[in-house]
Order: C-alpha cells, then sequence, then structure tokens
C-alpha cells in the first residue's frame, strides 16, 4: 500500500509556506489559452514575450511527433494570443526564420525580434508579421568554417553563434544579443544593425565557482534590460544572473544557487528572467529550468523570496520550464520546451 507522510506531501510543493514570506503569490490559470485554431499543434516553445497591449507571443519550434502529424500539423512558428487566450494572430515561414528558434521581445513600436540557437542570426517582424530586418546570415554561424563544427570565433560583426535572445534599448533601439549556444558574448548592435560593441568570454570552473565577471560558463541565457538601465544576463550553467552597465562593466551577481554544489552546473538554474511590472521593478522572477520552478526574488538584494511549480505534467506544473514573461497585470507566462510543448498563464494572487 501506498503511503506518503504530510512532511512528504509538503515537499512535493515548492510554494511552500508562501503565506509566510513576502512577495506577490501566484496561481496557475487552467483555462488559458484556448484551444489552437486549425487542428494545430505545438512542437518546443522556444520562447514567450508580452507586447504592450498585453498580446501574449510564443515561438514555435514546430517538431511535433510524426503520430502527431498523422491527425494534426504543426502550428505556425510565431503566434500571437490576446488576454483571453484567444489567437489573434499567427505567421512565419518555417524555412526563413531562425533554426531552433530561441527567444523573442518587443521593442517599443511593438515590433518582434526572435533568435534562434541553431543559426547566425536574429530577425525583426512588424506587428502583422512582415519581416523588417535580419542581422547575420541564415545557417552561417561564427566559427571558424561557419558550421556549427567550427570553432567559435566569438568575433563576429555580422552574425552570431546560436543566439538565445534579443534585449532592446528603449532610449535608443541598440540590440543587445545574448550570444549564446555557441559564442559566450553579449553583442552589441545599434537599430540599423551596425555593429558596436561586445563582452563575454568562456568561463573556466574556477572562475564559474567564484563568480568571475564576464566569464560565462556556458549558455547565455537571456539577456534582459531593466528600468534603470542596466543589462541582466542569464548564465545558466552558472547559476547566476550577471548585471553590467550598457558599456560592459560589471555591477554585481544575482545567485540562483539551487543547483550542483560544484560549479559549473551541467543543467543550470537561471533559464530565464522578467521582471515586475510596476516601475521600480520590485520582483525578479527567474525560469530555473534545472528544479522547474519559477522563483520570486527580490530585486534589491537578490534574495529569494518564494517560489511556485514542480516537476510534472498536470497544470501548474513544468516540463522542461524554458522561458518566462510578465504582463502589465503581473500575471507571468511559462514556455516550455523538450516534450511539454505548451504555454501556461499564472496569476498573481493576494
Amino acid at each position: 500500500m501506498f503511503r506518503i507522510t504530510l512532511a512528504a506531501a509538503l515537499g512535493l510543493i515548492s510554494t511552500t509556506a508562501l503565506a509566510q514570506t513576502p512577495g506577490p503569490r501566484f496561481e496557475v490559470d487552467a483555462a488559458w489559452p484556448k484551444p489552437l485554431p486549425e487542428n494545430w499543434i505545438h512542437g518546443q516553445l522556444g520562447g514567450v514575450c508580452v507586447d504592450s497591449h498585453d498580446h501574449i507571443l510564443v515561438v514555435d519550434r514546430r517538431n511535433i511527433l510524426d503520430e502527431e502529424a498523422e491527425i494534426a500539423e504543426p502550428a505556425p512558428p510565431i503566434i500571437m494570443f490576446d488576454l483571453e487566450g484567444n489567437v489573434v494572430a499567427a505567421w512565419g515561414d518555417p524555412e526563413a526564420v531562425p533554426n531552433g528558434i530561441h527567444g523573442c521581445t518587443f521593442d517599443t513600436d511593438d515590433n518582434v525580434w526572435i533568435a534562434g540557437n541553431r543559426d547566425g542570426i536574429i530577425q525583426k517582424y512588424s506587428h502583422s508579421g512582415d519581416l523588417l530586418m535580419q542581422i547575420g546570415t541564415h545557417g552561417v554561424v561564427d566559427t571558424s568554417d561557419g558550421t556549427g563544427n567550427g570553432t567559435a570565433r566569438n568575433a563576429s560583426h555580422e552574425g552570431f553563434f546560436n543566439p538565445a535572445g534579443v534585449a532592446v534599448d528603449p532610449e535608443n533601439g541598440d540590440l543587445y544579443v545574448a550570444d549564446g549556444y555557441g559564442n559566450r558574448r553579449v553583442a552589441v548592435f545599434d537599430a540599423s544593425g551596425k555593429y558596436l560593441r561586445q563582452w563575454g568570454r568562456q568561463a573556466t570552473a574556477a572562475q564559474a565557482q567564484q563568480g568571475e565577471a564576464g566569464a560565462f560558463s556556458q549558455v547565455l541565457h537571456c539577456v534582459v534590460l531593466s528600468n534603470a538601465g542596466l543589462v541582466y544576463v542569464c548564465d545558466r550553467q552558472g547559476d547566476r544572473i550577471q548585471v553590467f552597465d550598457k558599456s560592459g562593466r560589471f555591477v554585481r551577481n544575482i545567485w540562483v544557487r539551487t543547483g550542483a554544489a560544484q560549479l559549473p552546473d551541467a543543467t543550470g538554474t537561471a533559464w530565464w528572467m522578467a521582471f515586475s511590472p510596476d516601475a521600480e521593478q520590485r520582483y525578479i522572477y527567474v525560469m530555473n529550468g534545472r528544479n522547474e520552478v519559477v522563483h520570486v526574488l527580490d530585486h534589491e538584494s537578490g534574495d529569494l523570496l518564494s517560489s511556485f511549480g514542480r516537476p510534472g505534467h498536470q497544470a501548474g506544473h513544468f516540463t522542461n520550464g524554458h522561458t518566462l514573461a510578465v504582463d502589465s497585470h503581473n500575471s507571468i507566462y511559462v514556455a516550455e520546451t523538450s516534450s511539454g510543448r505548451r504555454v501556461q498563464r499564472f496569476r498573481a494572487v493576494r
């Protein structure tokens, strides 16, 4: 007969003692989104982002199973939902979007930028789906021979090596690219696509353990700009968020040490982050893919206040929780890759 103790049961809930901790609380909205139209089915969702009108956009790798393809069809690469969970737009040429489509962000004009972790490009689309700009050459990466088998150069002024995401400076349109899965740098371009500067290098194990500035253990998995004009970079396998000014000067580490005792952490904890929507950005929300939870951090101190989620397939659980985004109501959207292949909404509750 199977039995479980009360203590063990509580251990399954990562939102333990939320009522006794500061910060917002969240609960899953299992009714969001509504079923996809046109017999579509999601592949792995590489990213999720929210525009100024609270449209929620996901980027879809379309890698559905053979059995699924017999009875359904892959959803388009770029899909936009409204707050009620309806699909309001969808677009993208599967042959033209970045390979391994990964990460997305909106700029102040509600154009959307996407990257690809199996490609050398980033792209800019209008809110209606027109391709407006591309930096890099599709299928050519920043290596010694231009292929994924070459040695990373960490140097290109024209492209990337498997970039993970983009952040756009609202003041001047400069692009900060987390480059990424192959390179180990933040590459900065102006709004026209001209290369400006970069920083970052491969970390040794000792540098990762010490939290050395500008040394990245493996994947630069996200890049986000704060309202204060600082650049936050997810050092995924380094179990930290590194913070810089716009010139690349190191400011501080925000540690997410819930993973391996020794770094680099093979899976990593710092997968993605977003700020709460208040002007002060009081909270940082971190997708911890190693532990399959979302952490609520105090922005100023970096202290871990609470968490929600757990590994699993039910509503509110995560299977390869990958990226997250926040709307103006402080709801959090989490996109899953691997066999998760869904986007979930978590509402802030009092």
